[in-house]
């Protein structure tokens, strides 16, 4: 049987753990968490309280579930937690930065003309900076790179019609 993969919020959602768990048998299963596989054996009593025996060593918790959340009693502490499987987890998270790879082209968004040449082929970018600038219905655009690398390659000069989607350079 596969693994599941789930993230648990702690602290209020400030806190990431990711766990794989995988079913062994009924009501046994293997928690992966920061690496460390153990044997978990879970036996449900009566309205939220759970046996667990975790490898060697046994635990009895009480579940007080809130919302989206559940409220984790074992002995004298309570840990407030949420347990999100990755599809979830993903689309709680703000967006990340996404990194592209490999030689990517830059192209012309509309139809204009190239107003400047920014970077020449062989000098260094970074993310973000600009690689030329291409005018259009009296606007300048600064076609910028997706990423850290070098221009390989400037298929357009000053002054040159351009239409959109045109390949204007490549970075890589």
């Amino acid at each position: 049987m596969t693994a599941t993969t789930y993230v648990a919020l702690l602290d209020g959602g400030k806190r990431e753990e990711t766990l794989r768990v995988k079913r062994i048998a009924p009501g046994v299963y293997g928690v992966t968490l920061r690496g460390v596989t153990r044997r978990v054996d879970a036996f449900p009593h009566d309205h939220g309280t759970i046996s667990l025996l975790v490898d060697a060593e046994s635990y009895s918790v009480q579940l007080d579930e809130r919302g989206n959340g559940v409220r984790v009693h074992l002995r004298d502490s309570v840990f407030p937690i949420e347990i999100l499987d990755e599809r979830r987890a993903r689309m709680r998270r703000p967006p990340g930065k996404l990194t592209a790879e490999g030689r990517l082209e830059l192209s012309a968004r509309v139809s204009g003309r190239v107003a400047a040449i920014l970077r020449a082929p062989g000098e260094a970018v970074r993310e973000g900076d600009g690689v030329l600038v291409v005018e259009a219905m009296g606007m300048e655009n600064e076609v910028r790179s997706p990423k850290d690398g070098k221009v390989v390659e400037v298929a357009v000069s000053v002054g040159h019609s351009v239409e959109g989607g045109a390949v204007l350079a490549i970075v890589d």
